[in-house]
């Protein structure tokens, strides 16, 4: 039974502009600008979270099932994530639009004009997994990770009425939502992940204390940045997991994502939540050392030292096993 990610799929459109921004705004002309800014880079990478976990997942040799919208653009990509262990065949495309988009200028002071193109996106609350359920058999669970908020919210509500299991994970679009519909997203799930800014939002919008929010959900996942992770029960039960050490801080861009396709990844192969939390990390920190969410390379010998180094032997043993690593 296969896993089926939801959420963004992107690509971001990245650009240096030589100078400073600030050198070609007059300050009395600030409410008809009109600039056009000459640049000397442009980098396209791949991104969206759902795209970067389902990558991440795919390294592992877990076969997710990526299920959101995109536009016509998207021949090259799906061929990427395919060649990756992504099972693109469900992704819907809108011939009458472009797959979303993030356009971004960075001047030499560091200073940014960007812009975030929605495009199909937009389109992803049309779809619905029952039928993706019923093309593979069945799904071991459904990760609602960030995308159109009227999409999460939808899916969330399929996986109650239909029995699937789910994983909620709104990111950065918790800030968008409405309290309702940030319930309407945790009930019921088996997993919620976040960090801890947001875990404090969510609360915050539903009007739920920490309590009542257990109540709600199986267990939540809360990223701490370098300080580890926390997983915490619904019996009150809770473990912490610190990080691998990173070899050189290089983007923090997708670390986050890369954490939940290790996690998910190991849950799936039937690692313990401390395991699965351990793996997880060890996938954060590869994107951590890497410049683009989807740019590093996973080598399972060199994975298994750190984590022997990081968590002890007997921890990278029992990872390597469930997921069919070579053990040193």
């Amino acid at each position: 039974m296969p896993i089926v990610v939801t959420g963004s799929i992107a690509t971001d459109h990245l650009m240096h502009f030589p100078g400073k921004f600030v050198d070609s705004l007059l300050p009395d002309q600030l409410h008809r600008v009109s600039l056009s800014f000459l640049v000397d880079d442009l980098v396209v990478r791949r991104g969206g979270v759902a795209a970067n976990i389902c990558f991440g997942m795919g390294l592992l040799g877990v076969g997710p099932v990526l299920l959101d919208a995109v536009g016509a653009d998207f021949d090259d990509y799906a061929s990427w994530l395919q060649r990756h262990g992504v099972d693109t065949s469900h992704v819907h495309v809108f011939a009458d639009v472009q797959t979303a988009r993030f356009v971004c200028t960075t001047d030499d002071e560091m200073n940014q004009i960007g812009s975030f193109y929605a495009g199909a996106m937009a389109r992803s609350r049309e779809i619905e997994i029952a039928p993706v359920a019923a093309a593979v058999g069945a799904i071991d669970l459904v990760m609602i990770s960030a995308g159109d908020p009227a999409a999460m919210v939808r899916h969330a509500e399929e996986c109650r009425q239909r029995g699937y299991t789910f994983a909620a994970d709104p990111s950065q679009q918790l800030a968008r939502m409405e309290g309702s519909d940030a319930a309407k997203l945790v009930t019921g799930a088996e997993l919620w992940f976040s960090n801890d800014y947001e875990l404090g939002l969510l609360l915050s919008k539903t009007g739920w204390t920490e309590p009542q929010f257990m109540e709600q959900i199986g267990h939540r996942i809360t990223t701490l940045g370098s300080k580890g992770v926390d997983i915490v029960a619904s019996d009150g039960s809770r473990l912490h997991v610190p990080v691998v050490p990173e070899l050189a801080k290089v983007d923090p861009t997708g670390v986050g994502d890369a954490f939940r396709s290790g996690f998910v990844a190991g849950r799936y192969r039937g690692l313990s939540f401390e395991r699965s939390a351990q793996l997880g990390s060890l996938m954060a920190t590869l994107v951590l050392e890497t410049i683009g969410t989807q740019e590093y390379a996973f080598d399972p010998a060199v994975a298994v030292l750190r984590m022997a180094d990081c968590y002890g032997q007997d921890a990278a043993t029992d990872i390597a096993k469930a997921m069919g690593f070579a053990t040193v």
